[in-house]
């Protein structure tokens, strides 16, 4: 067994059985790989993958177990690697983060520009999806952190870690009947056509529980992942936008008014997450610390050391988040 036939049964497994495309990343051969990966199955016995022809259809039940093994095996080397660029070239290196649209377009640009600043020869890759595909992505080792607010809480192999607390706002357009109002109730949301996000995006599931709690059925007309595209169609007429507060800016979004809506839903909290088990190099330890200040080097690794989820929680509850 090699660790280059483990390198490409994982990357082959992530590249949705593609070996073509596995080839051109990797920058080698199609059927260099295929062989490989051949002569790893007749090693041990097992089919990693079902074949239809000379295509791969999925993974087998076997496969699955062998790929979790793999992938535990190419993280530690990882992290062996890591260390010795530690030790080697501390301030070289590169750090990729998983996060939203909200979170890189509001709540990042000043810490990765003071980031970018401190560490010039650290590459820095940002990607951008729904919660879900996020924590899948940290937790895989496709990414080093996720920054969401929903869907983390999913994924048991990741250490969340809670940075700040935030809720929302109405957006509505200076004539609007709202924003005479002195003090916005539910009901008086839910009388009117509402622009949010997706489910699933920006602590939508909140939006929903107040809602439902009170027995209203407010009527979406329209959704999106981006707080920049709801803005858009607030100003279009086709109803009142519900965003994170942190979305509005009142240079930028003169012509719509913000409505306070803290006292409506109840707050979000946004948390930054890493696989369990992850070296975590100089940096990236003040990318964190930069982000959430109260995550310090000594607090970060007093809750990689706690035994599980729930010892986690119990530390961070004594934690007073910021609000955004």
């Amino acid at each position: 067994m090699k660790l280059q036939q483990l390198r490409y049964i994982w990357e082959v497994a992530h590249h949705d059985l593609n070996v073509s495309a596995t080839a051109k990343s990797l920058y080698t051969s199609q059927p260099g790989i295929s062989k490989q990966i051949r002569l790893l199955e007749d090693e041990l016995g097992v089919e990693i993958f079902s074949r239809s022809g000379k295509h791969l259809t999925r993974v087998t039940p076997t496969g699955q177990e062998v790929l979790k093994i793999a992938g535990d095996i190419l993280r530690q080397v990882d992290s062996i690697k890591q260390l010795t660029q530690e030790h080697n070239n501390p301030n070289h290196g590169s750090l990729s983060i998983a996060t939203t649209h909200t979170q890189a377009r509001y709540a990042l640009p000043p810490v990765i520009e003071d980031f970018i600043g401190k560490y010039p020869q650290v590459s820095l890759h940002m990607h951008q999806g729904t919660p879900v595909q996020i924590s899948e992505k940290a937790a895989d080792g496709t990414v080093d952190f996720a920054i969401a607010t929903e869907a983390l809480e999913l994924f048991s192999d990741l250490l969340m870690m809670p940075c700040y607390r935030w809720n929302r706002c109405i957006l509505v357009p200076r004539d609007h009947p709202l924003a005479l109002l002195e003090q916005l109730s539910l009901e008086d949301v839910a009388a009117h056509p509402i622009v949010t996000y997706v489910f699933g995006f920006t602590g939508r599931s909140r939006l929903d529980d107040a809602f439902t709690e009170r027995g209203l059925h407010p009527k979406v007309v329209f959704t999106a992942t981006d707080a920049d595209v709801i803005k858009t169609y607030v100003r279009l007429g086709l109803g009142i936008g519900i965003v994170a507060h942190m979305a509005y800016n009142p240079e930028a979004d003169s012509d719509l008014v913000a409505i306070e809506a803290g006292h409506l839903f109840q707050s979000s909290v946004t948390s930054i997450g890493f696989r369990k088990g992850t070296y975590l190099r100089g940096y990236m330890y003040d990318f964190i610390h930069a982000f959430a200040p109260h995550l310090t080097r000594n607090v970060v690794d007093q809750a990689m050391a706690l035994p599980n989820k729930e010892a986690q929680e119990e530390f961070f509850a004594e934690i007073e988040l910021p609000i955004y």
